[in-house]
């Protein structure tokens, strides 16, 4: 209440502050906070997204930016989630997004993301149309194990993984 400013928390809709999940588990506060639609999280200190516990399933659009996340393990619980902003960690595996049908917005840049072929899992957000993904080590090469290439060119390798995407790294994705 607090935080808000008000008293009922059932009219919290927004919310923004930073935590340390070593020292506070977030496990039920979205019991607390029924409504709330949009939570900016940045240069908080994650653990884990389990942290955000599974009581955050009306959760439209969610703020993680620079909080030393290193996987997305238990996002599937923000269930309704729109829009996903995780700029600035250390994810590579971006297999837990399969489960997340009503992502429109994703913003992955300046993650650890050295597979190409990660962005295959993105497939399955039929509705996601703008991804940043600029500052992952895929911008410069298909894969850990590959050398740089002269020819190889990451916008039209996610265009065709994701062939729905409309925008990339703010750019149409058909500008390849």
């Amino acid at each position: 209440k607090v935080l808000t400013g008000v008293d009922d928390l059932q009219q919290v809709e927004a919310l923004e502050m930073r935590v340390d999940t070593r020292e506070n588990s977030l496990g039920s506060f979205g019991l607390h906070v029924p409504n709330l639609r949009e939570l900016k999280l940045n240069n908080s200190l994650l653990v884990s997204v389990r942290d955000l516990g599974t009581t955050l399933s009306h959760l439209h659009i969610l703020w993680m930016a620079c909080c030393g996340l290193s996987d997305l393990d238990g996002i599937s619980s923000c269930s309704s989630l729109k829009e996903l902003y995780v700029a600035y960690n250390d994810i590579s595996d971006l297999s837990q997004l399969t489960w997340l049908d009503h992502l429109e917005v994703l913003d992955l840049e300046g993650n650890n993301i050295e597979d190409i072929n990660q962005m295959q899992y993105l497939r399955f957000c039929c509705k996601l149309s703008h991804l940043t993904v600029e500052g992952n080590p895929i911008c410069l090469k298909p894969n850990a194990e590959s050398a740089e290439e002269p020819d190889y060119n990451y916008r039209a390798e996610v265009k065709n993984l994701i062939p729905h995407l409309e925008y990339l790294d703010k750019i149409p994705a058909s500008q390849t």
